[in-house]
């Protein structure tokens, strides 16, 4: 009995070194491969960051683009927008330089007013009228005609205020003139040049006496005389005064 002890402890230590042999004599590629399934094992977290970090790579893009998209659009309605607000900007201007022109306008002729000469240069002006005292001598006939050529007509004298107007032309000048009466149609019917009727005389005393066939009328002095027609006498025009522009 005492022997089977020692029977046992040999089989025990062959186990041990079966076992130890066993683990020893394994295949080194067995052991390569678990540290190899644990290298690949530990990069997995590493992947996921990637993928992760890829993610947001793409949703910044996505939002750049999107952003820049609103942006374009933005710029183009603030363009829109000023291309409507010039036109309206020029518009304005245009009529400010409208108004000014007008206002120009307005003064140039406020002031044309106030240079205004209602009768040409060398006419004078009396009543409405305007009267040129020629420089030149010609007969009746000749004198009708140079009026007649500046759109008037010899002197018609309606008034003792125009004859007074004449009076004082005449002492001026201290000449015969003619003036615009004759009865050269009908003897003794005195008739103005215009076909109206004598109405206010002014004649000398004695006159008109009709010595040597005398048909025309001039202004002597004060007052009227009848004389020849064919006479060389300075003379009259008169026409009506033009309008002044008003403000």
């Amino acid at each position: 009995m005492a022997g089977e002890p020692e029977l046992h402890q040999p089989k025990n230590q062959e186990e041990e070194v079966t076992v130890t042999d066993q683990v020893e004599n394994e295949p080194k590629g067995l052991i390569c491969s678990s540290r190899s399934l644990q290298g690949y094992l530990t990069p997995v977290p590493w992947l996921l960051l990637l993928l992760i970090s890829l993610g947001l790579f793409l949703l910044m893009l996505a939002t750049l683009i999107q952003v820049s998209r609103i942006r374009a659009y933005t710029q183009g309605q603030t363009q829109d927008q000023q291309a409507v607000a010039v036109p309206q900007e020029q518009t304005h201007a245009g009529l400010e330089q409208i108004q000014q022109i007008q206002q120009q306008l307005t003064q140039f002729n406020a002031s044309l007013a106030g240079l205004c000469r209602p009768c040409p240069w060398d006419w004078e002006l009396f009543q409405g009228s305007c009267y040129l005292f020629s420089r030149t001598l010609g007969s009746w006939e000749t004198s009708a005609s140079s009026c007649k050529d500046l759109g008037a007509h010899l002197v018609i004298i309606n008034s003792v205020a125009e004859q007074r107007f004449m009076k004082y032309w005449n002492v001026r000048k201290n000449q015969r003139s003619w003036i615009g009466l004759t009865d050269h149609t009908h003897e003794g019917s005195w008739q103005w040049v215009d076909g109206s009727p004598l109405k206010f005389s002014f004649w000398k005393e004695g006159e008109p006496n009709n010595d040597g066939d005398e048909d025309c009328v001039e202004l002597f002095t004060d007052d009227w005389n009848d004389n020849k027609c064919t006479e060389q006498n300075f003379w009259v025009c008169e026409k009506p005064s033009a309008p002044c522009p008003r403000h």
